[in-house]
């Protein structure tokens, strides 16, 4: 088993990356854990991506992984530009990943994921036990000379306390890049309370065939802010209430 505390990079992976409003936005917000809070729009990201080859990351080997969340209010990546996201499912092909990721408290399933590019049109799809949950349809064009790169911050929970940490990534983006439709196929899975709106809305998302990122060492244990103590209210003495004179007079 991997050393969790261990940082480890993963170089061009194929990676579908994108958000959406939700149908139900209640049924979002309710699977935010206490000391989090969602976005007042309750923004749902999903992100698919395929390692090909154990060449591509430093100790992971080859593996395929989908993770969905929430988008966060107030708890932003470094530099401000990406929300803080809470993960709600997370489905990795490889048992080495899940053991690593669920001793950092993902919320870890076994299953896979698949992205066909053919032409213009891309086909995603995660499966659990054969089961086909999420499926996206995309427009995709040719990688460009545009580099997206920054952090993302996720929020997990081991041991009753909420952990966080930065990831880098650096990815090159195809465009155009269109999101025709989301799926999600099951209605009775606790995935699919986070299936989007229709009419479909997208917050952002792109497509990279080149995709790079790592899983930082070590997890910061998030401090929740204590609520405020009652303040102690203020006794108006009772010949001042009966005078009907203010409580300072």
């Amino acid at each position: 088993m991997l050393d969790p505390a261990a940082p480890q990079l993963v170089v061009n992976s194929r990676t579908l990356y994108f958000s959406w409003l939700p149908a139900d936005p209640d049924a979002v917000a309710a699977l935010v854990p206490p000391g989090l809070c969602p976005r007042p729009d309750r923004q749902v990201f999903l992100n698919q991506y395929i390692v090909d080859d154990e060449t591509q990351t430093s100790g992971f080997g080859a593996y395929s992984l989908t993770y969905l969340g929430i988008s966060l209010l107030g708890v932003d990546a470094p530099g401000g530009l990406n929300a803080g996201g809470w993960w709600t499912h997370y489905v990795a092909s490889s048992r080495r990943v899940r053991e690593y990721a669920l001793a950092r408290g993902a919320p870890v399933l076994a299953g896979r994921t698949r992205i066909d590019v053919n032409g213009e049109d891309l086909l995603s799809e995660t499966e659990i036990d054969g089961t086909p949950l999420v499926r996206a349809r995309c427009r995709v064009g040719e990688t460009g000379h545009v580099i997206s790169s920054g952090h993302h911050r996720y929020f997990t929970r081991r041991d009753g306390q909420l952990l966080s940490s930065a990831y880098p990534y650096v990815a090159e983006p195809v465009a155009p890049f269109e999101i025709e439709s989301v799926e999600f196929l099951q209605p009775d899975h606790p995935m699919y309370a986070l299936r989007p709106a229709n009419p479909l809305t997208i917050g952002f998302g792109y497509y990279s065939p080149r995709s790079s990122f790592a899983y930082p060492g070590g997890l910061n244990v998030h401090a929740v802010a204590a609520p405020e103590p009652a303040r102690p209210r203020h006794q108006v003495p009772a010949s001042l209430a009966r005078s009907g004179l203010p409580s300072g007079s």
